[in-house]
């Protein structure tokens, strides 16, 4: 069991789920298990699972506090689809997940070392289902399309919080995909300058 005062409220959260809600009906599968990487306060995993009841739910997290709070979400959803968090550092060698029939990755990107987004793909390689999607949403960086100045000034924030942070680009994470056997979609354009980015095994 999960004390309620290791809940936490993400404002973002209400303002961005509906919009992420909208991709992902289009392109997570009809049944199976969904991994959530990095899924903060657990707020996201509690909302996706209750709009998708034929998919599980996975949410992970490699940070204790954050652990916390998804298990309190969980526990205040009651949702039978919605597992238990499990620690989970993208940037590991092996995920303690062993399969998953679609991978979501919210805001992790840009707020982790580049290790974690590396990581995040490898993984994805190994762990995803033939044709399953691994779904990344946040703000980044695109050749030839205009970086919003909200977006610029975020960068420079990041970076100066942690070097090893900050918008990554597209491209970037296109060639990762491409070494790791992932194929890569055309960008959707999201609300507040923000993309979701699709690949599939």
């Amino acid at each position: 069991m999960f004390g309620g005062e290791a809940r936490r409220d993400a404002p973002a959260t209400h303002s961005n789920r509906d919009a992420i809600a909208a991709v992902l009906r289009d392109v997570l599968p009809g049944r199976g298990t969904v991994l959530e990487i990095a899924s903060g306060t657990g707020q996201h995993a509690a909302y996706f699972a209750s709009l998708f009841p034929a998919l599980v739910w996975q949410p992970s997290d490699r940070d204790a506090q954050a652990l916390s709070s998804i298990g309190v979400w969980g526990e205040d959803s009651g949702l039978a689809n919605l597992r238990a968090p499990v620690r989970l550092d993208a940037s590991a060698t092996e995920w303690p997940v062993q399969s998953a029939d679609a991978i979501l990755c919210i805001n992790m990107v840009h707020i982790s070392p580049w290790s974690a987004t590396q990581g995040l793909f490898a993984n994805a390689a190994r762990v995803l289902r033939e044709g399953g999607p691994l779904i990344i949403y946040g703000p980044f960086l695109r050749d030839g399309v205009e970086t919003a100045a909200s977006n610029l000034a975020f960068d420079q924030n990041l970076k100066a919080r942690d070097r090893r942070w900050g918008l990554r680009r597209v491209d970037a994470l296109d060639a990762l995909a491409q070494e790791n056997g992932l194929r890569s979609a055309e960008p959707i354009p999201m609300p507040a300058n923000n993309l979701m980015l699709i690949y599939r095994r």
